[in-house]
């Protein structure tokens, strides 16, 4: 842990302390908090909320750091390629790709020399869509993204939708249409056999979720000629950032409240409410307790709350039975917060506080929720479209689905009816 980290999490404990201080005193002396007060307790809420965001970035770029990018092999580090690894050729071959690829990006396919062409063109895929209900080729296709690239948009993407970064991700190198199976077998147990007497037959009972492959796109972005032109404009950032963002915000709407008909199904949205809570907005304390403790406990192991920010900002307002704050920003350093002792993301596509409305989900998502992803994500250039005001379009799209795969792995805390 780097020292920057650590004094942000010294720094975040204390501002909590001394939030606590403010209510504690007010509670001891029995008494509503003077204005004073109310100003302090704001102005320090609003410094946790920085501090913790800033702990969250610092957390994500120590995950990048610990990767060894000097193992990425830069064109001509080596001479004989016949004595690289295959490794060493895969890497080479990203690198001379993510040359091509920022020509391309840059200046279009005329810009290239041959060699960089031919490997672009070996790297486009036609539009299709390649279900077993519609084959009707698509009228343009586009150049596969670079890994570095992919990754960049796949961290925004999970950065809008934090269930991603949780439930179960499979990749296909096609869209077709692929059955997935399901079974839960919590209801059955093994049993004493009694001499002489033959087993009797407990079949595991199999269901199947189907997931196919919804294609995803960007909208088109534009970028002016001067920054394409500009080589020392960070572009292998810029561009799979802002794409990024325009389909990580689709498709974590659609992870969380999809309704399984021409888009996947959302976690919450199938997600069974074993607990309600009073009319109106509130969250109690024995709502939270009930939630956890309504999953079997062969659930609990992994489990996590979800919400969004509006409905963690009304949990941690409350106290247990004993006057101490569920919500504990990092128990010991290195940890994430919890909510009584539970690890939580926050994902804003989920519902807040309201009537009827589901706001808290409680489970094992891994276990619960499968996401599809098509490994090839595309990326059109339009060159001549938006020439008028000198700027360049891009679109990039993707294919994916989701469903949730075991619905005893996930519980929903609903509000009653106002």
């Amino acid at each position: 842990m780097s020292e920057h980290l650590k004094r942000k999490i010294e720094e975040q404990n204390k501002t909590y302390a001394r939030m606590l201080e403010i209510q504690e005193l007010a509670e001891t002396e029995n008494r509503d908090w003077t204005a004073e007060e109310r100003a302090n307790w704001d102005e320090a809420n609003t410094k946790l909320d920085e501090i913790s965001a800033d702990i969250e970035r610092l957390n994500t770029a120590q995950t990048r750091d610990a990767v060894d990018y000097g193992q990425v092999l830069r064109t001509g580090d080596v001479g004989a390629t016949s004595d690289l690894t295959d490794e060493e050729r895969d890497a080479q071959r990203d690198v001379q790709y993510n040359r091509a690829f920022d020509g391309y990006v840059r200046g279009g396919v005329e810009t290239l020399d041959l060699e960089h062409r031919q490997l672009l063109a070996a790297n486009f895929v036609s539009g299709q869509e390649t279900r077993a209900q519609a084959t009707t080729p698509g009228s343009s296709g586009g150049y596969l993204i670079p890994p570095g690239y992919r990754q960049i948009i796949i961290e925004r993407m999970k950065a809008f939708g934090g269930l991603l970064a949780y439930a179960t991700v499979i990749n296909t190198s096609t869209g077709n249409s692929l059955q997935w199976p399901t079974n839960d077998d919590t209801g059955n147990s093994g049993s004493i056999l009694a001499e002489n007497t033959g087993a009797s037959t407990v079949n595991f009972t199999f269901g199947t979720a189907n997931l196919g492959a919804y294609m995803y796109n960007s909208g088109i972005v534009l970028a002016s000629l001067q920054v394409l032109q500009d080589s020392v404009f960070p572009l292998d950032t810029w561009l799979p950032n802002h794409l990024g963002i325009r389909i990580g915000r689709k498709i974590a709407a659609d992870l969380v409240n999809g309704t399984g008909s021409g888009q996947p199904l959302g976690v919450a949205t199938n997600a069974t409410a074993t607990v309600t809570g009073a009319a109106g907005f509130g969250i109690t304390y024995d709502n939270l307790i009930d939630l956890e403790h309504s999953l079997d406990p062969a659930y609990r192991q992994n489990c996590r709350f979800m919400m969004n920010d509006a409905c963690l900002a009304v949990i941690r307002k409350i106290k247990d039975s004993q006057g101490h704050p569920l919500w504990v920003p990092v128990p010991v350093p290195g940890m994430a917060p919890t909510i009584n002792g539970q690890p939580y993301f926050i994902d804003q596509a989920m519902p807040s506080p309201g009537a009827n409305a589901k706001s808290i989900l409680f489970g094992d998502f891994a276990e619960a929720y499968v996401v599809r992803q098509v490994l090839d994500m595309n990326m059109v250039r339009f060159g001549e479209r938006y020439m008028d005001a000198l700027q360049v379009g891009f679109l990039a799209f993707t294919r994916l689905d989701a469903t949730l795969q075991n619905t005893n792995a996930v519980a929903a805390f609903e509000h009653g009816a106002s």
